[in-house]
């Protein structure tokens, strides 16, 4: 069962009661939420998304509520709470779902220690991926949405989980997250994409979500190895060009990049050594997405699984 084969009505009531369970990759959510906006996000962005059974283990339950007393109705705004915690101060109701994917990357950022975590999108063609850190404003998410609008399956667009037993990359393919102005250009490049409202006034600007095309939801189980770790950055006017840089410098900003490296220790180091030395290391620099698609798609052709 996806969460396409609720009502409306049906995913509004089991938010608002023991919580709505979600299978995004190897990670179960239990969501719990009387917000409208939290409902609509869902249903909008998440249809195509199994359903955990009532018999399989959740990972995380994260409730997100309006915050009580005066707030309730002056100004009101949303708490989100995780094992009895709220870790974040509490955000204007109508920033709901955004707080809502916010709070998921944090859960797995925090705890979901059986991977090495980075703070990076990661793309997939013929059986290889393409690791892509980078900090805010460099490009990455609309890089990111670009590709996967023509032909590169979706891993995940903030988080890239690498399993310290086999080394793969496992999938989240959760939405990616759009803001201020790459909203318009995937909106042009794109013309096709879901997203969903535009929240105002975020942290981050203007904020929306890309839905995840359906058959990449569907091979959610499939798993890739490194290939390419690539430095992406928007230089406007700028061609697309590839540089290659030194897998020496590429694992150490890796590591600066990685949530867990430290709580993992030599396991961390070691599975961080891998994933570099299996990869072709570069700086990438783009103004134009089909410019940036062109490059891309010659990588993947010298590469197959």
């Amino acid at each position: 069962m996806t969460l396409s084969d609720l009502s409306p009505a049906e995913v509004g009531r089991r938010l608002g009661g023991d919580g709505l369970a979600i299978r995004t990759g190897p990670l179960n959510f239990r969501i719990v939420s009387g917000i409208q906006s939290v409902a609509e996000g869902l249903t909008s962005l998440y249809s195509d998304y199994p359903l955990a059974d009532d018999h399989e283990f959740v990972d995380f339950t994260v409730t997100l509520a309006r915050s009580s007393g005066l707030r309730r109705w002056w100004r009101p705004q949303v708490e989100f709470t995780y094992d009895g915690q709220s870790p974040f101060a509490p955000l204007p109701v109508d920033h709901a779902f955004p707080l809502l994917e916010w709070a998921m990357n944090w859960c797995i950022s925090t705890q979901a220690h059986q991977y090495l975590c980075l703070h990076a999108a990661a793309i997939e063609k013929n059986g290889f991926a393409a690791i892509m850190p980078a900090p805010p404003g460099s490009g990455k998410s609309t890089l990111c949405a670009g590709l996967v609008s023509r032909g590169w399956r979706l891993l995940s667009d903030e988080l890239t989980l690498i399993s310290l037993t086999d080394g793969l990359i496992v999938p989240l393919g959760r939405p990616i997250s759009l803001k201020n102005e790459s909203l318009d250009v995937i909106r042009q490049f794109v013309p096709g994409a879901v997203l969903n409202r535009v929240t105002h006034d975020t942290s981050k600007g203007s904020v929306s979500h890309m839905k995840v095309p359906v058959s990449h939801v569907n091979r959610l189980n499939d798993q890739a190895r490194a290939g390419w770790v690539i430095f992406p950055k928007y230089v406007p006017g700028a061609g697309a060009e590839l540089t290659a840089r030194s897998k020496a410098n590429s694992m150490l900003e890796l590591g600066r990049n990685a949530f867990n490296y430290t709580v993992l220790g030599l396991a961390g180091f070691e599975m961080l050594a891998d994933v570099v030395s299996a990869s072709d290391c570069y700086d990438f620099t783009y103004s134009r997405l089909d410019d940036a698609v062109s490059v891309f798609d010659k990588l993947a052709e010298g590469r197959r699984a």
